[in-house]
């Protein structure tokens, strides 16, 4: 089965003919990458969690996510779009990362996300802890230039070493301020909450190019006023977006390595995402699932439906 040039997309395997819990897990289950001849949007896993400072498991992520994602349908009436039916929509299967070397498995991402991009398809990708974004962010980096980049996180994820290690799940966006890959004046924090070690913690990331928008200051003043506050901050820049499912609340998302209560509801989460529906988002992840910890696979399934979210808002409009 492949895609004829000018030819409607190839979308999901109709679950009215195949049951949605038989045949492969692919996302949604769309098309494989091999079974078309081009892509707009290539979801694809990086099964990798070597960078996690405290509970292991999100390597067992993309599996997870593509199991329960077999129930997303079609058509999205919150965002009134067929995401499928507007772009082709593929699953890239895994990429192959060494999980002994956080270096050489950060330069196997970069290189593979640049293989997958340099026809102009944009990637959605399943973590995989957050190390991976930098590695991301370079390869969106060597297309777009700097970019504005919403991260959705209960944490900063700008400090600067663990235990020495420069590269880390709590240290991807620093290294990408540093390198210059962030446009500084139009980045932000998304759902930022918890203990931090120092005052300096949010000093530097002020310094380093965010501005967070806390999950308190959701609480007392709404969704729509921090909507407000986000489109402000990014303008008309070009966008990557980063979601720790640990953004959510552990009521609402258990399975994470590093949970912290007092988060968003998934409906906020999914609220936000649909108001960046007119943006240039030219890439995004979802990472920090941990199976493991997750329950009824109630974590999963925020995840997918804030992936589904992201494909439909990156999808074309009528002008």
């Amino acid at each position: 089965m492949t895609e004829q040039a000018g030819a409607a997309p190839i979308g999901p395997v109709d679950a009215s003919r195949v049951p949605r819990f038989a045949g492969i897990a692919t996302f949604a289950k769309l098309p494989r990458i091999d079974e078309v001849e081009r892509a707009d949007i290539a979801v694809v896993g990086v099964p990798f969690d070597s960078g996690v400072s405290f509970r292991p498991g999100a390597r067992f992520g993309p599996s997870h996510v593509r199991e329960i994602s077999r129930l997303l349908r079609p058509y999205n009436p919150a965002q009134q779009v067929a995401p499928f039916e507007a772009q082709q929509v593929v699953d890239a299967g895994d990429m192959a990362v060494n999980p002994f070397s956080i270096d050489e498995a950060v330069a196997d991402i970069e290189a593979q996300a640049r293989a997958l991009t340099r026809d102009g398809t944009r990637l959605v990708t399943i973590g995989g802890d957050h190390t991976i974004a930098l590695p991301l962010l370079r390869a969106a980096h060597a297309i777009h230039g700097p970019v504005a980049v919403v991260h959705f996180d209960a944490h900063l994820d700008t400090w600067d070493t663990y235990f020495g290690a420069p590269v880390t799940h709590g240290t991807p966006f620093r290294r990408a301020s540093e390198e210059g890959l962030i446009d500084l004046t139009a980045s932000a924090h998304l759902g930022i909450r918890g203990p931090l070690y120092a005052q300096a913690d949010l000093d530097d990331d002020a310094r380093l190019g965010f501005v967070p928008i806390t999950a308190s200051a959701i609480e007392v003043d709404g969704v729509e006023r921090a909507i407000e506050r986000l489109l402000e901050r990014l303008g008309d820049a070009k966008v990557y977006i980063s979601i720790d499912i640990d953004v959510l609340d552990p009521a609402h998302a258990p399975g994470t390595g590093t949970p912290e209560a007092g988060g968003l509801t998934s409906r906020e989460l999914l609220r936000i995402l649909r108001a960046m529906a007119h943006l240039e988002i030219v890439g995004a992840d979802v990472v920090e699932v941990a199976p493991a910890y997750d329950h009824a696979q109630m974590t999963a399934v925020a995840a997918s439906h804030a992936l589904y979210e992201l494909i439909s808002a990156m999808a074309p409009r009528e002008p």
